[in-house]
């Protein structure tokens, strides 16, 4: 830890503000991936098989397809992988915001007025 510039006695302070702000990020990392695996799709799609049906190419193509389709699944998994963060960080949020409310909730003073009927009292 103190290689990370942490020394054993510091606490670990996130602030809420410093999740709902990198939140976003995690979105906008989502949207920009999905874009450009639809782009290469596409492309790729386009472009059909271009290594022809030959020995060769039958053989490369025997390897590159299923290849590609691990590549297009592993990015899937990755745009998915972003927008589950970019939840996760607005639900903790949002959950350490209530949560602090709560809290804040049990500690203030409650007024009461006089009781009656307690103990040695009749």
């Amino acid at each position: 830890m103190a290689s990370a510039g942490i020394t054993p006695r510091e606490e670990l302070d996130i602030k809420t503000a410093d999740i709902k702000a990198a939140a976003p990020a995690f979105q906008q990392g989502a949207v920009d991936l999905s874009k450009a695996l639809t782009t290469l799709i596409k492309t790729l799609d386009g472009l059909g098989e271009p290594w022809g049906h030959d020995k060769q190419g039958d053989q490369f193509g025997a390897v590159y397809k299923p290849h590609r389709k691990n590549v297009e699944s592993a990015a899937g998994i990755l745009v998915l992988g972003l927008t589950s963060i970019h939840e996760a960080m607005v639900d903790l949020s949002d959950g350490h915001v209530d949560n602090d409310k709560l809290i804040g909730g049990m500690f203030t003073q409650i007024k009461t007025g006089k009781q009656s009927g307690g103990a040695g009292e009749r």
